[in-house]
């Protein structure tokens, strides 16, 4: 069949209308009604305007979700090119066996974040699908994907425009940030199982602040940082600066051994230690504690009156079953939270909740900061937590992430650390001559991957090690070929290397 001018939806839908009165059953979308009710066509060229291939994924979610995750992934991945068109909502709903509405709110979800566009009386089209490079293929940036696009930007900006109170711009924050921006961020952290009033909140450019302010509230009393034999290499600059003493202990599967923490704590006098720890998909080995393993932290915490700095920056998804350890000894956690791995990089906003005693120390370390978070900023996470798109993005986020694990899982195999969660950083564990050996190799692979000497609070012979992957920032297509690349140099690495 020929070329079909745009009025043709029109006539289209008015006949299947026609059909279904006078049959009662829903017209297959494939019909296509042209001119006189008599003269029916079977036509395929609709839906062969798509290269997509429609699929549902299964699982327990709305159909609008699992859809747009679909539609993101092969976007995401490269199998849907910049321009391609999406299948016409009534035949794609029809194909599907869902509702109009479900493609609607699917294609709504992926307009917002920016990954297509449409255009009245044509379609819908896919707006950008990121390629592959052809140059270093970095995997030592920890960022998630990039998940606005420029016209996603720029729409959201064109309505700050119209919206944005200047008094934002015009007068200095309160140091804590906007009363309603703390609301805000109280409220996101509440749908990951974190209830904090919005009045114990601090908002920060960022999480690596937020840990400073609670290192600088904290710090008076307690010279000694216990942390992961692995853990965070900003938090170890932070504490070396302030001149800790940094002890790194021993860990397992689920990060930080109950053990060896009651056993650095005798070491110590009561209230003279500090415990830096990430719960929640650590970093760098992915290791999150059991509900029991939460539970002896927090005890020998509170028996030894050691503070206690909660990282959780990755937790993304709601666990009732595992309590942060905010929930479970609030009388001495600081918790830091941040937008920048579960929204936006470069949005830098942390959120900081210190234990009531802490609180004014923590302003008046926030105070003499003197780093602000950018008005433009503030607008622009109010505008996506209000108008639905930072929680669409979040769920994207997580499906993203199951994606390129399992891709990382599927080519590496043993060779990684399987995580609880889905996230942007995987964990090759090794010893430290391996693990320096592999760096190279995969370096003349045109690869870059992170080296454990940042990560490490100790230095002993026996010290864990091992490699750091970043899955997110590098493009689909890339991180395949990467992820081969390093596959390729652990197949032909001598088992003798020292």
């Amino acid at each position: 069949m020929g070329y079909l001018p745009h009025h043709t939806d029109r006539v289209i839908s008015g006949a299947r209308k026609r059909q279904s009165h006078s049959t009662g059953s829903a017209p297959c979308p494939d019909l296509l009604w042209l001119g006189h009710p008599n003269r029916i066509q079977v036509c395929h060229a609709m839906r062969l305007r798509s290269p997509w291939q429609p699929r549902l994924p299964a699982g327990d979610g709305p159909p609008a979700e699992r859809l747009a995750d679909a539609l993101a992934g092969d976007i995401l991945g490269g199998r849907l090119q910049s321009g391609d068109r999406l299948p016409a909502h009534r035949p794609l709903a029809w194909q599907l066996g869902i509702g109009i509405g479900s493609v609607t709110r699917a294609y709504a979800t992926l307009e917002r974040r920016g990954l297509v566009r449409s255009v009245r009386g044509r379609g819908t089209f896919v707006a950008a699908s990121p390629n592959g490079t052809g140059q270093v293929l970095d995997l030592s940036a920890n960022m998630p994907p990039p998940m606005f696009s420029d016209r996603a930007l720029a729409r959201t900006l064109a309505r700050l425009a119209r919206t944005v109170d200047p008094a934002l711009f015009n007068v200095y924050p309160p140091v804590a940030g906007h009363i309603e921006h703390r609301r805000i961020m109280a409220h996101w952290l509440a749908e990951l199982g974190v209830e904090i009033p919005p009045e114990r909140l601090l908002l920060t450019s960022g999480a690596q602040q937020a840990l400073g302010i609670a290192l600088a509230a904290a710090r008076r009393a307690t010279p000694v940082m216990l942390t992961e034999a692995l853990t965070y290499p900003g938090m170890l600059g932070l504490a070396r600066q302030a001149g800790m003493h940094v002890q790194g202990l021993p860990m397992d599967a689920q990060g930080l051994l109950p053990e060896a923490l009651g056993h650095a704590l005798r070491q110590h006098a009561p209230g003279r230690c500090l415990l830096y720890v990430t719960p929640t998909m650590h970093n760098p080995t992915t290791a999150t504690m059991g509900a029991g393993r939460r539970h002896d932290i927090a005890r020998l915490c509170s028996s030894h009156d050691a503070l206690v700095i909660e990282d959780d920056v990755y937790d993304c998804v709601h666990d009732t079953a595992l309590p942060p350890l905010v929930t479970l000894a609030p009388e001495r956690t600081f918790y830091v939270s941040s937008l920048s791995k579960t929204l936006s990089p470069g949005l830098r906003i942390g959120a900081l909740a210190p234990p009531r005693g802490f609180m004014q120390a923590a302003r008046d370390a926030l105070l003499n900061a003197s780093l602000m978070i950018a008005p433009l900023s503030y607008a622009m996470m109010a505008q996506w937590m209000l108008d639905g798109t930072a929680a669409s993005v979040r769920q994207s986020l997580r499906g993203e992430a199951g994606r390129r694990r399992a891709l990382a899982c599927a080519v590496l195999g043993p060779h990684l650390t399987p995580p609880r969660y889905d996230a942007f950083h995987a964990w090759m564990p090794m010893p430290l001559a391996r693990a320096r050996w592999l760096g190279a190799e995969a370096a003349k692979q045109g690869v870059k991957v992170t080296l454990p000497q940042p990560f490490m609070a100790c230095t002993e012979a026996d010290a864990p090690a091992g490699i750091r992957l970043c899955l997110g920032p590098t493009a689909l297509p890339d991180l395949r070929e990467a992820l081969h690349r390093l596959r390729h140099v652990l197949d032909g690495m001598d088992n003798s290397v020292t």
